[in-house]
């Protein structure tokens, strides 16, 4: 095997064992919270409002944001654990060691993202384990449900990752996940449906990555959707590309890691 294929092999491996040795190491911290905050989610919005709100396409209020939590909880995770692992790595200066070693940049992109997206689909698979407890559903399409998963996670970890690069304080990491992140999850589609909107705010809607990711996940969960499954592929798929190249870029510059 070449030399260079093997050292990226190992560092990969290696990387990502200690990424996700991380989040299990502490999982009271990491796993538990998000779980049971989703629950409350389930029984309050689900169960004590839920009741009162008329069915949506055939289903329950309930069955029809358990898709949208299941993914707002694989997003906020995804892009929590790689923005607050990078960013510690560069505080206590261990990412110098990552950049002198024979470690490609590529690699060590990867590595960290790839964790955050495993923690992300594995709190997503939680959080749908949870909400058989308060109601019933079923996969329609599970390939979809698998592929917008793991790339919702991967888009929403190399988003971490790149606001990790450019935070010079602790402080900094949370800034765009409240101001932009927040808003643009609460009219994603998570708790109700675009069709509630006038024609001008819908097709200002269709633009937005979150309603596309939550809209292609309920697809492929419960079998309705309010945007074309194409555009939802191709937007989150763009956003990848994009994040990914970017990601990359700004450590082959040691923008953020470098003196």
């Amino acid at each position: 095997m070449n030399l260079h294929l093997q050292i990226a092999r190992i560092s990969l491996f290696t990387l990502l064992t200690r990424e996700v040795q991380r989040f299990m190491r502490i999982w009271t911290q990491t796993l538990l919270p998000p779980a049971i905050t989703m629950g409350l989610y389930f029984l309050i919005f689900g169960k004590f409002i839920g009741s009162q709100i008329r069915q949506i396409e055939g289903y329950s209020y309930i069955q029809y944001i358990v898709p949208g939590l299941v993914m707002m909880s694989i997003m906020t995770n995804a892009y929590s654990n790689t923005s607050s692992s990078f960013f510690l790595t560069k505080f206590n200066k261990s990412i110098e060691e990552m950049l002198v070693s024979p470690m490609p940049n590529l690699i060590i992109l990867l590595g960290f993202s790839l964790g955050g997206m495993i923690r992300g689909v594995l709190i997503g698979m939680i959080v749908m384990l949870i909400s058989l407890l308060f109601t019933s559903v079923t996969l329609q399409h599970l390939w979809i449900v698998i592929s917008m998963a793991i790339l919702s996670a991967m888009v929403f970890s190399l988003g971490g990752l790149i606001n990790a690069i450019y935070a010079k304080r602790f402080d900094d990491i949370s800034f765009i996940p409240t101001f932009l992140l927040t808003p643009l999850t609460y009219l994603g589609g998570v708790f109700f449906s675009i069709q509630q909107l006038s024609p001008g705010w819908r097709k200002v809607a269709a633009f937005n990555p979150i309603l596309a990711m939550v809209d292609t996940f309920r697809y492929g969960v419960l079998g309705i959707s309010d945007l074309s499954i194409t555009w939802g592929f191709t937007l989150v798929s763009l956003m990848f590309i994009v994040l990914f190249v970017w990601g990359w870029w700004l450590l082959q510059k040691g923008v953020g890691v470098k003196v």
